[in-house]
């Protein structure tokens, strides 16, 4: 079975990898030869993303993703695939066009919500120099800096705390005594982690001082939410496919409100319009993970996998479950035939040509094995 990863982000949203040749040679060493790109709010990888795919003769699929707000469901409490946040939801788009193209009034909503999400985070860049100064420690974060040598230009919070740690590292002249004494001026206690464990000094940073109830939490603004059908929308204008992604479940088997009746679920996925949705694979235990998506693909869906890479830990390109399970035959299939799906759309809405959801968004998905034939085709000519 040919291994698919259809979540991937890059250096151009936040991501483990360095550069997006980093995350391409990685996939060619565990022979992962579908690789999806998937970063928040920006395109702006595609080109290198198409580049590096044909060089290494992988096949590229197209993606993007929004965190969206439907305000019924924030009104009723309900929680949706965030979990600390009722009504907050995150949504994807798959198979979009490449090149990107996108007309009016969409460009200019997907420009402005971007914008929006990096003020916020300039916003806490200026707490968190606040803090600095009010503990005494002879250094500040410089916003530019951060954007110009972390970032390529879509500025996350993740950012924030890996150019903390930099700096206090610098400022430290990396003597581990010292590091940890300035965290804990910082945190008001111990840091956990190891300093020479990057990522979990990172996560320390954004969990004491930038969510919420830290030093430089900053909420966001209405504004850096677009409605999700406003979301989906841009994705359909964009040629792609609106993907609901599922949280599914934790550590201890338990889902949010929405997701944890798992007929009623696909029924309303169904009503609200999705066609196609995702799971990030090593959150979940694989047997509920085979549960949720064997149904779905038994009900009609698409369904993808993949593992985002959007924290600084660096784990594997190829798929697991929860705790580096592997994934079994019938989730290998349908990732498998779900990326099949995406990159036979893709393929056709490139020539102009209907895909598998039209511009409205209506699938039929009673041809879905047509698409699932076609992408076959398309992926096994990388080995022509």
């Amino acid at each position: 079975m040919i291994k698919v990863n259809a979540h991937l982000h890059t250096p151009y949203s936040f991501s483990a990898f360095l550069t997006i040749d980093d995350a391409l040679d990685r996939a060619v060493a565990e022979n992962v030869k579908v690789v999806g790109i998937n970063d928040f709010y920006t395109a702006e990888g595609y080109e290198e993303w198409a580049k590096g795919c044909e060089k290494r003769k992988l096949y590229p699929l197209f993606g993007i993703e929004f965190i969206s707000l439907n305000e019924a469901d924030q009104q009723a409490g309900l929680r949706v695939n965030d979990p600390a946040n009722p009504g907050r939801t995150y949504l994807s788009g798959k198979g979009l066009a490449y090149p990107f193209r996108l007309t009016e009034p969409f460009a200019a909503q997907l420009a402005d919500v971007r914008c929006e999400a990096n003020k916020q985070v300039e916003a806490m860049c200026e707490k968190l120099n606040g803090l600095l100064q009010e503990k005494n420690i002879d250094f500040s974060l410089d916003f530019e800096w951060i954007k110009n040598e972390l970032t390529k230009g879509s500025i996350r919070e993740r950012h924030l705390a890996k150019a903390l740690r930099i700096k206090v590292y610098e400022f430290c002249e990396n003597d581990e005594a010292k590091i940890k004494s300035v965290f804990e001026l910082l945190f008001g206690k111990s840091l956990k982690s190891s300093v020479k464990d990057f990522a979990g000094v990172e996560n320390e940073i954004r969990a004491n001082l930038l969510k919420a109830g830290g030093a430089a939490f900053v909420p966001e603004d209405a504004k850096a939410f677009l409605p999700m059908q406003t979301v989906c929308d841009i994705i359909l204008a964009a040629g792609g496919i609106p993907t609901y992604p599922f949280l599914a479940d934790d550590a201890d088997g338990n889902y949010t409100d929405f997701e944890n009746d798992l007929e009623r679920v696909t029924q309303q996925l169904t009503e609200r319009g999705f066609h196609s949705v995702e799971f990030i694979s090593t959150r979940n235990d694989v047997h509920l993970l085979e549960k949720y998506a064997a149904y779905l693909h038994e009900q009609g869906f698409v369904v993808t996998f993949g593992s985002e890479h959007n924290i600084p830990a660096m784990d594997p390109i190829e798929l697991f479950a929860r705790n580096h399970t592997s994934l079994t035959e019938k989730l290998l299939k349908i990732n498998y035939e779900g990326a099949c799906v995406i990159a036979a759309h893709q393929h056709l809405i490139k020539q102009g040509l209907s895909g598998y959801v039209n511009e409205k968004g209506v699938a039929d998905r009673s041809k879905r094995g047509e698409f699932i034939e076609l992408g076959k085709q398309l992926i096994d000519s990388l080995d022509v």
